[in-house]
C-alpha cells in the first residue's frame, strides 16, 4: 500500500464506528465467542469493548489482523466472592427454570439482573451476580473490517445505528426535510 494510499486509510481511533471479525478462546482453547462470519460493529472509545480488546485494535486499519491475549483485569475482571448471594426466590422471574448451572434474570432496584444459580434452596437461591467470564485470561485472535466515522446520533446514544445514522430531525444534525419543518422561531 503507497503512503497516500494508506494516509487515506482510515484507523481505529475514537468516535469511529469500527467491524470486527473475531474468536475469542479461554485458556484451554476453547472457543468462547465465533464472530468471523458476520462481525460486529461497536463505537471506538465509547468503552463498548472490554478495556483491553479495545486498546488493542486502536490505531489499526482494514484488513489488520491481530492476537491478543486480555489478562482478567482488562475483560469482564476479577471474580468477586461477594458477587455471590442469596436472593429470595420471589425475586427471580417465575418461568426461570430454577437448576445450578442456569443463568436467570431478577429484578435489581436498577432493573433487571442477570445472575448464574449455584444452589437452590426451599425460600432462597445462591446465585453468582459476577460476569460468567469474570476471572478469566482470554485469547482473540481478532481482523479490522470497515471503518467509518460515527454519526452524531451513533456517538449521543452511544450504540452503532443500522445503516449509519437514522433521520430524526428532533434528534440529528439532518436538515429538516420539505414539508417537515421544525416549528422553531429564528
Amino acid at each position: 500500500m503507497s503512503d497516500e494510499q494508506q494516509a487515506a486509510t482510515p484507523a481505529v481511533e475514537k468516535d469511529r464506528v469500527v467491524r470486527v471479525y473475531h474468536v475469542m478462546r479461554d485458556d484451554d482453547g476453547a472457543i468462547l465467542a465465533d464472530s468471523r462470519v458476520d462481525g460486529f460493529e461497536y463505537i471506538h472509545g465509547h468503552g463498548n469493548l472490554i478495556p483491553g480488546l479495545e486498546a488493542a485494535l486502536e490505531g489499526h486499519v482494514e484488513g489488520d489482523e491481530i492476537e491478543v491475549t486480555v489478562e482478567p483485569e482488562q475483560a469482564y475482571g476479577l471474580h468477586d466472592p461477594e458477587g455471590v448471594v442469596e436472593v429470595p426466590r420471589e425475586r427471580i422471574e417465575a418461568q426461570a427454570e430454577l437448576a445450578p448451572g442456569n443463568m436467570v434474570q431478577a429484578h435489581g432496584p436498577e432493573g433487571r439482573i442477570e445472575m448464574l444459580i449455584l444452589e437452590v434452596g426451599d425460600q432462597t437461591v445462591k446465585v453468582d451476580l459476577n460476569h460468567p467470564l469474570a476471572g478469566f485470561r482470554l485469547h482473540f485472535t481478532a481482523r479490522v473490517g470497515a471503518i467509518r466515522d460515527a454519526h452524531a446520533d451513533e456517538i449521543k446514544h452511544g450504540r452503532v445505528h443500522p445503516g449509519g445514522h437514522h433521520l430524526m430531525t428532533s434528534d440529528s444534525s439532518v436538515p429538516d426535510l420539505p414539508g417537515h419543518e421544525s416549528n422553531q422561531e429564528s
